[in-house]
């Protein structure tokens, strides 16, 4: 690790945080403001939150010369993004009393609620314990919520598979307990060995770290985006182990050519059990040792593994496990979607994924989602599962049951709403943005639905309307709405202004490339149009619209 005087300010906050304590609870107890101290925001985030501000206020608020209206986002810690129902009815309640009552579901597989003021935080957490849930190491230079592929081929891998995300999690977890003191008034550890952390040290990771599990064929979990995609091999209905992918990420910066979207690259395979945990673990190590401490711009394992190259990040993983990886196992990916709809699952119990827009759970005009989860959760029959997509499945729904969940599906006219939509919104995704996100430079949840329906328009004028094409919008390059891995990408450069990036693949094996840049909407649906026009004639057969961008505009 670098000498401190080299560190980031950031590093050095945590370093001297005590075990990322700070002066948190100092903060809670400050009745002056709506926010908290300044060291005390970067450590709260290991803690699952991010201290935001409503940006829609902004202007009127300083005309009257009042502070910011801060408020918190809490994030869940859910690997796999599995709820039990009762765990549903709980998150549903916290919501509605402590947050804005909009439930979010996020890119990760997990949900986060906004606009929690400081005096309700702690009972927000309390309130999550006692259904079970925890905010741990949601958020900050740590391991985030682990992912994984939300559709089985086979009930029992899947759940062995799955399995993996929440053991890794644990493995992962912080040895720190702040959380529990803080948040839960534990009593205090006087003993500071007994929290002594081989893993993260005092100085925790050079920047947020994001695991997924991808199952072939379906990379529904976009395994490579990932610091460290795990991609499932079974053979016989039995799990192998995992081809290890390491160095993705999204995020960039307008202007900074140092900086860029990238996807993993394969290390090899590993056997499933001790020795999978085992590389997973060393991984971190070699990141947490060889990652820049001094510009968080270049903090992530992409720059690391880009730095050292791939070979020796390689052998200095095989080094620390005392194994060497083996031969990459052949597996294919032939599509990155969720499955709309029933499915029986192989348990014999029935599946339906339910289409969530931007992954936003709200009761609004005639379309009262929450409401209905809310009466399918008090049946006690049936569990949830979130998907990486911003979508939700009501899971393991019994023969005997389905047509009582089925009943309340189509008496809120959920299916008429699933089945009604579009293929191209179906697979559209945006990140939170304006106006609580502090990073964002362009609207995005809050506009991509109206321009996916002017988008609509222009397919229906060029026969395209069952076309799939994945399309996801972000307020800034931060990656957020895994814009860089669609086939149409939006992301923005400042108020109603896009850079447009086309050519990605169906499969998530390619990123695309930036087309036209600070687009306003005419100019965007200019452009769609001609794209188009242009596919339509010029097509191969079968040829997807990413590919036909990638061939006809970027390699030619």
């Amino acid at each position: 690790m670098s000498e401190i005087k080299d560190l980031s300010p950031l590093e050095k906050v945590k370093i001297v945080s005590n075990g990322l304590r700070g002066t948190i609870a100092e903060s809670l107890n400050d009745e002056l403001t709506g926010a908290i101290h300044e060291d005390d925001q970067a450590l709260i985030k290991f803690h699952g939150m991010y201290q935001q501000d409503d940006r829609d206020r902004r202007e009127e608020r300083a005309s009257k010369k009042l502070e910011r209206l801060f408020s918190f986002m809490i994030r869940l810690r859910l690997p796999g993004g599995f709820l039990t129902a009762d765990q549903w009815i709980a998150l549903h309640e916290i919501a509605g009393k402590n947050t804005t009552g909009v439930i979010k579901i996020t890119t990760r597989q997990t949900v986060q609620l906004h606009g929690m003021l400081k005096s309700k935080i702690k009972p927000t957490i309390k309130a999550f314990h006692l259904a079970h849930l925890d905010s741990i190491a949601t958020c900050g230079d740590i391991n985030r919520n682990v992912t994984c592929s939300s559709y089985p081929s086979d009930l029992s891998v899947h759940l062995e598979i799955s399995s993996y995300a929440d053991k890794i999690s644990t493995l992962l977890k912080p040895k720190t307990r702040a959380y529990y003191e803080i948040w839960l008034d534990e009593e205090k550890i006087l003993d500071k060995k007994r929290e002594e952390d081989p893993l993260y040290l005092d100085a925790y990771l050079p920047r947020k770290f994001k695991i997924g599990i991808g199952i072939p064929p379906n990379n529904d979990s976009d395994v490579f985006i990932n610091d460290l995609g795990l991609i499932a091999i079974v053979e016989n209905n039995k799990l192998l182990g995992f081809n290890f992918a390491v160095g993705g990420g999204l995020a960039s910066t307008h202007g900074n050519p140092e900086t860029y979207a990238r996807l993993g690259s394969l290390l090899g395979f590993v056997e499933a059990g001790e020795k999978t945990f085992k590389a997973i673990y060393e991984v971190l190590t070699v990141q947490r040792d060889f990652g820049n401490r001094e510009d968080r711009k270049q903090a992530r394992v992409k720059y690391t593994i880009d730095r050292m190259g791939v070979e020796k990040f390689k052998e200095e993983v095989e080094k620390r496990t005392g194994f060497d990886f083996e031969e990459i196992k052949p597996f294919t990916f032939t599509e990155r979607t969720d499955e709309y709809g029933w499915k029986k699952n192989p348990s014999g119990n029935w599946d339906y994924t339910l289409f969530v827009e931007n992954g936003r759970v709200l009761d609004e005009g005639e379309l009262q989602m929450k409401s209905a989860l809310l009466e399918i959760a008090k049946t006690g029959k049936a569990s949830f599962r979130f998907t990486v997509n911003q979508n939700l499945i009501i899971t393991e729904v019994k023969s005997e049951d389905k047509s009582e969940i089925n009943a309340i599906l189509e008496k809120f006219k959920l299916i008429e709403h699933t089945d009604s939509t579009s293929a191209i919104r179906k697979n559209s995704i945006a990140c939170v943005a304006l106006p609580t996100c502090p990073l964002a430079l362009a609207e995005s949840q809050r506009y991509l639905p109206s321009l996916i329906t002017k988008i609509e328009k222009l397919l229906t004028k060029h026969d395209l309307v069952n076309e799939n094409i994945i399309t996801r919008m972000t307020g800034c390059p931060n990656g957020c709405g895994r814009s860089p891995a669609a086939e149409i990408g939006f992301i923005g450069t400042a108020l109603e202004k896009y850079n447009l990036h086309l050519g990605g693949d169906h499969e998530g094996y390619r990123l695309n490339r930036l087309y036209k840049e600070n687009l306003g909407e005419a100019e965007i649906l200019s452009e769609l149009d001609e794209l188009f026009g242009d596919f339509k004639t010029g097509r191969k057969r079968n040829e997807s619209f990413g590919d036909f961008t990638h061939r006809t505009k970027f390699e030619n």
